[in-house]
Formats: C-alpha cells, sequence, structure tokens
C-alpha cells in the first residue's frame, strides 16, 4: 500500500466533485462542520440544497446558537435524523460559551462537542485544520475492507480499529483533509456499495487485493441485519374552519418532540372512524378522502392509512394538540417526512 497516498491524491487533485462545502479557499471550519452532519445519512447530491440554504440563514457559530429549536427543524426538515439537527445548536451553544464562537482545533477538544464523533472530529480535524487524523466512515470501510481483503465484520469494533490503523498508516503529514476526501470520495462514486464497483476506473485497483482476487463485492464482510418491525398506524389529517390538527410527540425517543398529524396504532376500517375519532372528541362531519402511504426508519417500518376527516369545530385536545393553518405549517412547522404523503393531501387541499 505505500502508493495509495499518492495515487490517490492525484485521482482526487483531477476528479473531485465540485461541491459547496469544497469551495471554501480557506476552508471555514463552520461549513465543514455543517456539512459533515449532514453527510452522516444523506447522499452528497440531495445534502447541497439543504447546506446552501442553511448557511445562508446561519452563516455562523452564533446564529446557530441563536436560533429557535422550532427555526432550527423547519431548515432541517427532509433530512431527517433530527436529533442531528438538535446536537447541532447544543454545539454550538458551548462554542459561544467556552470557545467564542470557533471551532476548536484540536481532534480530542472536538470530541467533546455534542453530536461529534470519531468520524466527524477527524473529517474536520483534517480538512479545516490540517490535523492529521483519518475519517472513518462507510466509505472508507468499504474501500480499506477491499483493499485489504479484510474478512473482519465491519458492524464490529475490532473491524472498524483494523481499518483505522490501515489509514493511519497511509495518510499524509502535508494533506490529511484532502486525503481523507479522496477516500470518501473513491467510495462514494468508485467503489460502490450495493452494485458493482467500477473497478476499471479506480486509480488503486492495482493495489486492491480483492479486485487481484477477482471477488470484489465480496467485500466488506457484514453481519445480517435483523428484520425491521413493522408497525401500523392510522393517521387523521382533520381539517375545520381551514385549520389542522397537529400533535407534539414527546421529547424523547423516535421523532422527538416533532409535530405530527395524530394518530393511533393498527388500521381501522372506515366504519368504525367516527367512533374512534368521537373518543378524541371528534365530530366527523365527512371523511374526504383515505390514502395508504409506508415509511422506513433504520429498524421500523411504518405502513400508515390516512383519513383526511372534517371535523364540526376545532376543539381543545391538550397542550400537546394544537391548530394550524396550511401556510403556517409550510413556513414554520417541521412535519415528519415519514408524514410527507399526508402533507400532499393538505397542500392539495389548500390549492
Amino acid at each position: 500500500m505505500d502508493n495509495i497516498t499518492e495515487l490517490l491524491l492525484k485521482w482526487y487533485d483531477k476528479n473531485r466533485r465540485e461541491l459547496p462545502w469544497r469551495i471554501d479557499v480557506d476552508k471555514n471550519p463552520y461549513h465543514i462542520w455543517i456539512s459533515e452532519i449532514m453527510l452522516q445519512q444523506t447522499r452528497a447530491e440531495t445534502a447541497i440544497e439543504y447546506y446552501t440554504r442553511f448557511i445562508k440563514e446561519l452563516p455562523d457559530v452564533k446564529a446557530l446558537a441563536d436560533v429557535s429549536d422550532e427555526r432550527l427543524l423547519k431548515l432541517w426538515e427532509g433530512l431527517g435524523y433530527y436529533s442531528r439537527a438538535r446536537n447541532l445548536k447544543k454545539a454550538a451553544i458551548q462554542l459561544v460559551c467556552n470557545y467564542d464562537c470557533m471551532l476548536p482545533a484540536s481532534y480530542k477538544d472536538l470530541l467533546t462537542l455534542p453530536g461529534i464523533g470519531s468520524y466527524t472530529a477527524g473529517a474536520i480535524a483534517s480538512i479545516a485544520f490540517n490535523i492529521r487524523a483519518p475519517a472513518i466512515d462507510g466509505n472508507v470501510l468499504r474501500v480499506m475492507s477491499r483493499v485489504s481483503a479484510s474478512d473482519r465484520d465491519i458492524s464490529k469494533s475490532p473491524a472498524v480499529n483494523y481499518i483505522h490503523g490501515l489509514v493511519c498508516a497511509v495518510i499524509p503529514e502535508n494533506r490529511p483533509g484532502d486525503f481523507n476526501q479522496a477516500l470518501m470520495e473513491l467510495g462514494a462514486v468508485i467503489c460502490l456499495p450495493n452494485t458493482e464497483p467500477r473497478c476499471g476506473d479506480c486509480p488503486i485497483a492495482g493495489l486492491c487485493r480483492a479486485f487481484i482476487q477477482g471477488n470484489p463485492k465480496k467485500y466488506p464482510v457484514r453481519s445480517v441485519k435483523k428484520p425491521r418491525k413493522i408497525e401500523e398506524k392510522s393517521v387523521f389529517i382533520i381539517e375545520s374552519d381551514g385549520k389542522y390538527l397537529l400533535h407534539q410527540r414527546p421529547m424523547t425517543g423516535l421523532l422527538a418532540g416533532m409535530w405530527e398529524f395524530p394518530n393511533v396504532p393498527g388500521i381501522l376500517i372506515e366504519e368504525n372512524l367516527p367512533e374512534t375519532l368521537f373518543k378524541y372528541g371528534v365530530r366527523v362531519k365527512r371523511l374526504v378522502c383515505q390514502k395508504s402511504a409506508k415509511h422506513i426508519f433504520t429498524h421500523i417500518e411504518w405502513r400508515m392509512t390516512g383519513f383526511f376527516v372534517k371535523a364540526d369545530s376545532m376543539f381543545d385536545c391538550g397542550t400537546d394538540y394544537k391548530w394550524t393553518s396550511y401556510h403556517e405549517i409550510e413556513q414554520n412547522i417541521s412535519i415528519p417526512s415519514a408524514f410527507s404523503a399526508f402533507m400532499e393531501i393538505i397542500r392539495g387541499a389548500s390549492e
């Protein structure tokens, strides 16, 4: 693997994608931090629009620390994994209090901030501050597992530690950030998952044991995932006088604190709808339409049937419910993408 550094950097210099967080000549640490958090669970092509909007409205650490939770979640709407956004604000508040609104130029100090683990700390430290620290994400695990033809299970820490050691051995002193990005870039566009890797375009194919052995898709080794838990739900899109009823989820757990359409476990039949909603104080004037949808989380799959209901009046359901207009939802309230199919219903009704 002696030549891997030179070959990767030469390829990266010629072929890297022009992404907005790579445009900064000064490699603004704030920009790199925001982009890396977004990219944890999101493809680069998808993240560009969100990143551009986020940086325009929250251009620095102070702005992020001061933003309201509701506005922050609205800016994040559609990216999912909303704990990432909440941790960004928590970290920004710490940076204001302890670091004069600046990200620390220290791998160890970066690790103390909410939402920053070893990968993100390595990425920020190497890209923003030229610190020789590895950044091991899923792309790097896949690339280096194939390069070394490692039969270690990458879902377990011994394999991650092994890959960490391989990267530490070859990461250069002078361009650690570019090297980390080159490895990740290679995994994103050449050494692909779940499809045929483009070995003919790979700058390090001659050093790749999996390619030489003729079986790159054998790697990386990963234990079989447990099947997702299936949850059925009946979702109620309840409208009265142009306003819609929303419910705030508990402040812990899945989609913590997010606003959603009221729902109950199980799938109701239409005949039972008036009786079921009456228990919640809703007098059904008429059922407008019904729509099925599903949403897949990491470990859970929601299978939902939505009922668009006209209610005869707005009623008080308690502090974790509120009535609001479609315009208010669109402008200020973040509805999880799990309910996007039902947002389409009220969007159509409001046009």
